[in-house]
């Protein structure tokens, strides 16, 4: 029996606009659960493999790691969901799951590690292909459950900003009366904000624009800091316990790390490409300074932040799109014209 074609939008060669694809989805196995996909949150890095910007996109290439849906099968060896549970697939849908890093619950870190979309399946080496679709087949270890409590909608982007602002705020422990300054008031930027208030330390926004300073005390900063007013980063100098760093583009991170306290740690997330300026050796011997990269978060630590959100009342500000307004998407997303985070529904792709 011939298996139904699953619908998507797919870019199909470097920097074209996804359209209408199909493709043929894999059996499922004894572990996988089958998702009929509601909502899919639009992430930058989508822009980075559709455009082919790190050299390593396979194409037609399916986006989307944001991916909130309805289980509608189970394989046999499946005991944590049913049929009907409302459940979430992130970045990841597999890893080796036998190294240090697995067995930790880190997957993010497995050599190994299968990423949603573009990875390459270990079992039978087929493409991965992301949320952009109408539904997706996951093993059970890759899925979360989402909380009554969290909008399914704004809930998607917590897959991806989400976890991936809470993960190194977790890490290095941040406690009521820690001081965390937030670089970049995007779909990362706007997340970290609120998990930093939410675990109780005092909060500055990094800034270069000033029209962002009420949306930022909106969402939870006590106190914004326009980046380029060298009155007000002479004035923040030496002041926080720590810096999440989300901007995804190259910029200059000596500003920010001169606002760290001595043992001060900055939290680099957002820019993945070789740092420019170089860093400055100086204020950091000097102040005992570090720099941690992060990526992501485990399957538990990514259940966790779903679990955080529900607790604390926190959700993504999110703009519903239309998927054949995708292209129109991307444009406004290079430009910084979304608060914060698009959403597809995927009712769209149906109608389409």
């Amino acid at each position: 029996m011939s298996t139904p074609q699953t619908r998507a939008y797919a870019a199909l060669s470097v920097g074209s606009t996804p359209e209408p694809w199909q493709y043929e989805p894999r059996q499922p196995r004894p572990d996988d659960v089958s998702i009929e996909i509601l909502y899919c949150g639009v992430c930058h890095t989508d822009i980075h493999f559709v455009e082919n910007d790190w050299g390593f996109t396979q194409y037609p290439v399916v986006p989307g790691h944001e991916i909130i849906g309805r289980v509608t099968s189970v394989g046999g060896e499946v005991t944590r969901f049913k049929e009907g549970d409302l459940v979430g697939v992130g970045c990841m849908v597999d890893s080796c799951r036998e190294c240090d890093c697995c067995e930790k619950g880190l997957e993010q870190y497995c050599a190994g590690g299968v990423w949603t979309y573009n990875g390459v399946d270990r079992h039978d080496g087929r493409v991965t292909y992301g949320g952009y679709s109408e539904r997706v087949i996951v093993s059970d270890r890759f899925v979360v459950r989402v909380p009554d409590a969290l909008d399914p909608a704004a809930a998607a982007p917590i897959l991806c900003a989400g976890i991936t602002t809470y993960s190194p705020l977790r890490h290095v422990g941040v406690k009521p009366g820690d001081k965390v300054g937030v670089v970049g008031m995007g779909g990362l930027g706007h997340m970290g904000i609120k998990f930093a208030k939410a675990m109780g330390a005092e909060v500055t926004l990094f800034t270069r624009s000033a029209d962002k300073v009420e949306e930022g005390k909106r969402n939870g900063a006590d106190h914004v800091v326009i980046s380029t007013d060298e009155e007000q980063m002479k004035q923040a100098a030496g002041s926080l316990n720590y810096i999440l760093d989300t901007v995804p583009v190259e910029h200059d991170l000596n500003p920010y790390i001169a606002c760290l306290a001595v043992d001060g740690t900055c939290l680099l997330v957002g820019q993945l490409t070789p740092l420019n300026p170089p860093i400055e050796a100086f204020p950091l011997v000097l102040g005992r300074r570090s720099i941690l990269g992060s990526a992501i978060g485990g399957m538990p630590e990514t259940q966790e932040v779903l679990d955080f959100c529900a607790e604390h009342g926190i959700s993504c500000d999110i703009e519903m799109l239309d998927i054949r307004n995708i292209g129109d998407a991307y444009e406004r997303m290079k430009r910084g014209d979304v608060r914060y985070r698009f959403v597809i529904d995927m009712a769209t792709l149906k109608e389409g």
